[in-house]
């Protein structure tokens, strides 16, 4: 896949109302049926004389798979909404000679993952060059018919990710790579491809900008290792039901040694465990087994009851309970299946019953799929808690970033601003890739209401709003703003931030507080309800007011550096004002706390640590909010909001107090978490990305590698050592790597930091100061203890 000139924008046309409209056309397959979900497929078969190279662009509703000559080029479009709807670019090397385009699209209508936006079932290719008419979509003979053989079925207990799939073999057109077979027709014309950036007399059709995400990962993995099998469907499982005899054929089934033949009139139920998280396409390969029935589940974790895990490694005394797919063999030879979307989870149960014919799975493995992330730094301390963490909140990360940030991928598959603002920190101090960021913060902005607010999560075919998630994500912007030196990017954001904040002053009463936001005024999941703090729903609350006041002060920091001095000095003063409003009607200074609610019911982690981050209370307030911090009353932060606790700890020093609340994450892997967690036990979600920050606070807190100015231009390293003796790590930054290298040395830190051509620093301990200079700096600081 690559970039390329837009194809819709079409300036030169007579008629301005034109300028927006490409040549070619959308099309689709005649008489498809919008009330249902279906598949089709397109093709053109044409001929050209000579070696030629061209770029096609190509976008689809819902989705696509393209192919040339037989061979995949790609799949797609990336994930946007119909005003903002992307399509790939590909370069193609076409020899002289006969060449067949052919696309797999489909439409899944209500059945579409919630993250899955929608107009109408369509296909657009469209050829930038001298052989646009002899290709592009609504210009060349393209002829479509429909898919059959694959229905679709509502999903169990994973509502927001899509439909569940039934292949019948008996009725699929196996072989349909080649476009060869069926009842073929001449495509119908939709409408021509029209460009966001220009169209102008919009019709409710999509408006077409280019895909910003590299092609998602795609990599074959063997499906790990057989953990029980059965000649029946039986919970919970017993070792003494275990085929054990079977199980070394399965296991060489499973690792790619050999395929398994399961005789007629027979059933298995396996359950395997992949050994790690993994979101993927199931590949299987069976020959024979007319009439058998293949079901393919996946979960997270299997349960000991209703909705307890426990030991993630154990599968004994436990019962299977997961979402899937059904593959129904026709007897023919070596035949292929596999979804249209991918699935998520550690364990899989592979339930199979055969008829009067055996059947032999010749192979199954899983084509592995995300966003291709990785960690490019390194990370390693006197502790091996913190080593242990690494991996886990890494791959919670990576499972839960594809064509955007999610939530979570077995459940949901929603971008949320609270979610993606925590994966974008830890992807700054991962990667100096932030593609995903920069469409993340862009997507919110899109999905404004007439309110100014943003939607809670987006894309999204169903509205949500949370209205502190919209204040979440005016700092996500300042976290870029300073993370990331593309100040015309954090510009074009500012009109949007500044609609946000707009919404919010109109809730400011009379005594400066604001009251309570319309929406689902989510703060985290907590004992309160639905996670909203008490009286939250209708009544100023004080978190939500000291996140307002948070989110005027970034605000008034990027409306000083873009040199709106008078806009910053309004929101100041209007953080300055209500930050009073919140001390003199919440402070209870018999219990030293803050509290949630005007009638002084309910105290919170949650409130004092807002308090602390908005920089606004004095000495003798800080200290009395510091204190306050380790009351026994305070209801405590759970795994996302943690994030929040934790740059509070590490702005007062505490690193005692860090490493007691990082100990939920070590008992991640003694648990048998491959990724991490959503909210403490019992737990929905296996796999959350929002678990991932302490991996961020690694970086950012303990080794203390922050932006010391906009854009990353200067470093801080005020590092946060609690009983470490050492600690070193490598942070990827735009302009090279940061190395910081810590040990204790008797009464001594001992000091090695490398920073990136042009970029100096300031390195600070126990309350002193040192220039860093660009290259290695060598520092021996005597400690004050």
């Amino acid at each position: 896949m690559e970039k390329s000139v837009d194809p819709f924008i079409n300036l030169a046309a007579a008629d301005w109302s034109l300028q927006g409209e490409g040549a070619a056309s959308w099309i689709d397959c005649p008489g498809r049926s919008l009330a249902e979900p279906s598949v089709a497929l397109l093709r053109l078969r044409f001929k050209i004389q000579a070696q030629a190279t061209v770029t096609i662009c190509v976008s689809a509703d819902n989705r696509y798979r393209l192919f040339l000559d037989g061979k995949p080029q790609g799949r797609g479009p990336e994930r946007g909404d119909p005003l903002h709807w992307r399509y790939e670019s590909y370069r193609l090397e076409l020899p002289p000679g006969e060449h067949l385009l052919l696309a797999q699209t489909w439409w899944l209508g209500e059945l579409a993952p919630y993250a899955q936006m929608s107009v109408r079932p369509g296909f657009l290719l469209a050829e930038t060059g001298p052989l646009e008419e002899v290709l592009s979509t609504g210009l060349a003979p393209w002829e479509a018919r429909l898919f059959p053989g694959r229905e679709f079925l509502p999903p169990t207990l994973c509502g927001g990710t899509g439909a569940r799939e039934r292949i019948d073999g008996k009725l699929y057109p196996w072989g349909w790579e080649t476009g060869q077979g069926g009842c073929w027709q001449p495509a119908e014309p939709l409408c021509k491809g029209m460009s966001a950036t220009v169209k102008n007399e919009i019709p409710p059709y999509w408006l077409l900008t280019p895909a910003t995400l590299p092609p998602m990962l795609e990599e074959i993995r063997t499906c790990g290792r057989l953990r029980h099998l059965g000649a029946e469907k039986d919970y919970p499982l017993a070792q003494q039901n275990h085929l054990a005899v079977e199980a070394p054929a399965w296991d060489a089934l499973l690792d790619g040694r050999a395929a398994l033949t399961i005789g007629p009139h027979s059933r298995r139920c396996a359950i395997i465990d992949l050994e790690e998280y993994r979101c993927a396409y199931p590949q299987l390969v069976a020959s024979g087994g007319a009439g058998a029935k293949i079901s393919l589940k996946w979960a997270e974790s299997l349960y000991e009851g209703k909705d307890r895990k426990g030991d993630r490694n154990q599968v004994e005394g436990k019962s299977f309970l997961g979402e899937g797919d059904e593959f129904l063999p026709d007897g023919g030879s070596k035949r292929f299946f596999t979804t249209l979307w991918w699935r998520a989870g550690r364990y899989l149960e592979l339930d199979l019953q055969t008829q009067a014919e055996a059947v032999t799975l010749e192979s199954f493995n899983l084509l592995e799929t995300r966003y291709p992330l990785k960690m490019e730094g390194e990370f390693a301390s006197s502790d091996s808690r913190l080593e242990q963490v690494v991996p886990i909140a890494l791959r919670g990360l990576q499972m839960c970033a594809h064509e955007t940030y999610m939530d979570c991928p077995y459940y949901e598959q929603l971008m949320y601003v609270g979610d993606a603002r925590l994966e974008a920190l830890v992807t700054y101090v991962l990667t100096a890739d932030t593609r995903l960021v920069s469409k993340a913060l862009r997507c919110f902005a899109d999905s404004r209401r007439l309110s100014g607010l943003t939607q809670s999560r987006f894309p999204s075919r169903v509205t949500q709003i949370i209205p502190p998630f919209s204040l979440w994500w005016v700092s996500m912007v300042h976290d870029y703003f300073l993370w990331r030196d593309d100040p015309d990017f954090v510009r074009q954001l500012l009109p949007a931030v500044r609609g946000v904040m707009e919404y919010f002053r109109t809730r400011l009463t009379p005594r400066q507080l604001m009251s309570a936001p319309e929406g689902w005024n989510f703060v985290d999941w907590t004992g309160w309800k639905w996670g909203v703090p008490p009286k939250g729903d209708f009544l100023p609350s004080s978190i939500l007011n000291l996140q307002f006041i948070l989110a005027l002060s970034v605000k008034a920091e990027l409306e000083e550096f873009y040199g709106e001095d008078a806009l910053a000095e309004r929101d100041r003063q209007q953080a300055g004002k209500t930050f009073g409003a919140v001390w003199e009607l919440f402070w209870d200074d018999k219990r030293g706390l803050l509290a949630d609610d005007l009638g002084k019911q309910s105290f919170s982690e949650h409130a004092q640590v807002l308090a602390l981050l908005t920089g606004l209370a004095d000495r003798q307030k800080q200290a009395k909010l510091a204190a306050g911090l380790t009351s026994e009353e305070l209801t405590r932060t759970t795994i996302y909001f943690t994030h929040y606790l934790f740059e509070v700890y590490y702005q007062l020093g505490r690193a005692d107090l860090f490493w007691q609340r990082l100990s939920l994450w070590f008992g991640l892997q003694e648990a048998g978490f491959k990724t991490t967690f959503e909210r403490p036990e019992p737990c929905r979600s296996d796999c959350h990305g929002w678990g991932s920050h302490p991996l961020y606070h690694f970086y950012a807190s303990l080794l203390g590698i922050r932006p010391q100015t906009p854009g990353f231009k200067s470093v801080l390293v005020r590092p946060l050592l609690g009983s470490l003796s050492w600690l070193q790590g490598t942070l990827p930054h735009p302009k090279g790597k940061i190395e910081v290298r810590l040990k204790r040395e008797d009464s001594n830190l001992q000091a090695s930091i490398l920073l990136p051509a042009g970029v100096p620093g300031v390195f600070s301990w126990e309350g002193k100061s040192f220039a860093l200079a660009p290259g290695r700096n060598h520092l021996t600081v005597e400690s004050n203890s």
